[in-house]
């Protein structure tokens, strides 16, 4: 029987390749907190939470306890307004109908009251385009335009954690160290396809280290062979 490729063996869903990160908060705003008028709470305190790139706010308004993405600039014990007529300053739970064209706006709700599902990574902002009657219509850190209800609730500012990704690691130990934390070493240190032998990987075999065949492999390819650009739709540099 041939060896199992290491597609094979990732797709099985052992332990081994199976990232467990247990986060402690729960992010989102309750939204019956805001149903009337507005409310002004406090910032209790700045979390750190496994698995995420950024500072968690603890937040207190009127008795509630809830917890929402950092934005950049915010602090303990900064008063912040939630609710229908709360002023679009950072750190201001408000409608993204009342934030002015223009303005930086996060943790976006894709409906009214799911709690905010859009633009939560470290370092992101969606950016408002434009008010089209209760409609309004904002431009996504992908650059895709989408259109969200007006009375879905957003945080008014970028998400902290800019830059994250931009300090290199410099030494190998580090990068061990750091995905260890992750529970990701099942899958580090990564070796490349093209540089294994036929037998390890589909793009196995050949001198120098070339891919001798496309990338893309069809939806229904055996596991085998599923490795690569599953299903793409396009490849290729992106014409502007």
């Amino acid at each position: 029987m041939p060896k199992r490729t290491m597609a094979q063996r990732i797709g099985h869903g052992s332990p081994v390749y199976r990232a467990s990160i247990q986060r402690k908060f729960v992010l989102g705003y309750p939204s019956h907190l805001f149903s009337s008028e507005t409310l002004r709470g406090r910032v209790v305190e700045l979390h750190h939470d496994p698995g995420r790139g950024y500072p968690v706010a603890e937040v207190e308004v009127d008795g509630t306890t809830f917890y929402v993405p950092a934005v950049m600039g915010l602090y303990v014990g900064q008063v912040i307004e939630a609710g229908p007529n709360a002023y679009p300053s950072t750190g201001n739970i408000v409608p993204i109908g009342s934030v002015p064209e223009g303005a930086s706006v996060s943790c976006i709700e894709l409906r009214p009251g799911d709690g905010g599902k859009l633009v939560r990574s470290s370092g992101t902002f969606a950016e408002v385009v434009s008010h089209v009657g209760d409609r309004t219509i904002i431009r996504l850190p992908s650059k895709k335009l989408k259109e969200v209800d007006s009375r879905c609730f957003a945080i008014v500012g970028v998400v902290a954690g800019l830059g994250r990704t931009d300090k290199p690691f410099l030494k190998a130990g580090k990068k061990f160290h750091w995905m260890r934390s992750k529970h990701r070493l099942g899958r580090y240190p990564r070796v490349r396809g093209v540089a294994m032998q036929p037998v390890k990987h589909p793009f196995g075999g050949g001198a120098g280290g070339k891919l001798s065949r496309p990338e893309p492999v069809k939806r229904t390819a055996p596991p085998g062979q599923k490795i690569g650009l599953i299903a793409a739709r396009r490849t290729g540099r992106k014409k502007k």
